[in-house]
């Protein structure tokens, strides 16, 4: 009985990792996994469809769908607060998770979408809030350029599972119950947390000091 229920817990732990390490021809046809980074000619990366610094949010709709929500996230002691389009069901074949997108809004136009909110709400941890744009400043908020995303997976990823994926990490810094590796060159950092979800982040090559730096200074 206890070899039963050993074996039924690897069984376990494989079926949830398999949409994200699956190497078949079937999952390596589909698009907007988020190994798949194109690195351009001119540095620039494209990742989930989207050309970061170049495509717009509402390019994100038409490329992602319209299933998701555009709000202003500010904490309870925040000035202004931070613009994100949020798929809440991104998913790719087998493979599922979190999306937010960030644009390169301007703290200005964040505080008067904040101020002419239609409406707000507290998220679930009751430490920040929603703020809701009104439809005028909608259509101007969806032509802001794309500079980064952020993707939570459904599953849980390990350090087999990453270098797998995306390869060898050009630097690993290990912090309070996390280890975060570095891949510049693609704009990506991944933290992978004891206890929490694992967090990828995504940012043109040219600025990966955003990512790195807050690590370093620590």
């Amino acid at each position: 009985m206890r070899i039963f229920f050993t074996l039924f817990a690897i069984l376990a732990v494989f079926l949830a990792a398999y949409p994200f390490f699956e190497a078949s021809k079937k999952t390596e046809a589909l698009i907007g996994l988020p190994w798949q980074i194109e690195v351009l000619s001119d540095g620039s990366t494209k990742v989930f469809g989207l050309h970061i610094g170049v495509s717009h949010l509402s390019d994100a709709i038409q490329i992602l769908g319209d299933d998701m929500e555009l709000a202003i996230v500010a904490d309870n002691h925040a000035a202004a607060g931070n613009l994100e389009m949020y798929y809440g069901h991104y998913r790719v074949g087998l493979l599922s998770g979190k999306l937010v997108i960030l644009s390169d809004a301007s703290p200005q136009a964040v505080k008067h979408w904040r101020e002419n909110a239609v409406r707000e709400e507290y998220m679930a941890s009751g430490n920040a809030k929603k703020y809701y744009l009104s439809k005028d400043d909608l259509a101007q908020a969806y032509q802001g350029t794309i500079t980064g995303l952020t993707f939570i997976p459904g599953v849980n990823l390990d350090q087999e599972l990453v270098l797998a994926r995306f390869g060898e990490p050009q630097e690993r810094i290990q912090g309070d119950a996390v280890w975060h590796y570095l891949y510049p060159e693609k704009g990506l950092q991944v933290s992978l947390y004891a206890k929490a979800k694992e967090v990828l982040q995504y940012v043109r090559p040219q600025d990966f000091q955003l990512l790195s730096q807050p690590l370093i200074d620590k």
